[in-house]
């Protein structure tokens, strides 16, 4: 995927859902991996030509896990000219060796949102920008169906009234093939934080579910994502 292909996409979200403001200052949420990773260079190069003049951070949540190198994310922003800041937390050794969570999903994400917010806040950002694709929109919705008997997925944009911080999404048009893609063509190195619980998730269940669909539905996704723009679901039926 070339750049000028990914900042059509997230310009377009980001129009759709009016996620940039004038004067923003936002913090994108740099998990190291390749959304986070295409999202920063999209962000950053949109800076040199969207109408509305904002800030830009690079924030981290480290969960405490040994051997975890950040130092390919000091040089990426470095080069990019934009402020890193790491957070240190515990998260990891809390979720598995205190409380030894069997389902540590759930927790964890609560976990590693709130260092997010409060990292970001203390740098003076009032967005946040995470890295959620058009793949993750389209699996957050069968999750919700399958494990909580409800019909919902993560909206584009959407406020955390006691942060008072918003949450924007500008890769909710990006598909995540794509996402790889930019990262590989660009030789951009990705940092993973090395979760015991990867691979058996009910996320990973979940996208196995989906791409069987593929196979058998091509314009599965296309489908999919079309009825979410067009339900009723918060934030998607209508642009906010």
């Amino acid at each position: 995927m070339k750049l000028q292909k990914l900042l059509s996409l997230v310009r377009r979200a980001a129009d759709d859902y009016n996620m940039i403001s004038e004067n923003d200052r936002i913090a994108v949420g740099l998990s190291g991996g390749k959304d986070s990773l295409a999202l920063l260079y999209a962000l950053k190069t949109m800076q040199n030509f969207y109408p509305k003049k904002y800030d830009l951070m690079a924030v981290t949540v480290s969960l405490g896990f040994a051997g975890c190198d950040f130092s390919p994310l000091y040089d990426i922003c470095a080069k990019l000219q934009v402020p890193f800041y790491l957070a240190e937390t515990e998260i990891g050794r809390i979720i598995f060796d205190e409380r030894k969570e069997k389902n540590p999903c759930s927790l964890c994400s609560k976990m590693r949102k709130g260092a997010l917010h409060n990292e970001a806040l203390k740098h003076g950002a009032n967005k946040i920008a995470l890295g959620h694709n058009k793949d993750d929109v389209i699996q957050t919705l069968f999750m919700s169906m399958f494990y909580e008997g409800r019909i919902h997925t993560f909206s584009p944009v959407s406020y955390l009234d006691r942060k008072n911080l918003f949450s924007v999404r500008p890769l909710v048009y990006v598909p995540e093939a794509d996402a790889k893609g930019f990262v590989n063509k660009y030789g951009l190195t990705t940092v993973v934080n090395p979760c015991p619980a990867n691979g058996y998730t009910s996320r990973e269940e979940t996208k196995r579910f989906i791409e069987t669909q593929r196979k058998n539905y091509p314009d599965f996704d296309e489908k999919i994502f079309t009825a979410i723009k067009k339900s009723e679901i918060e934030g998607w039926g209508k642009n906010v």
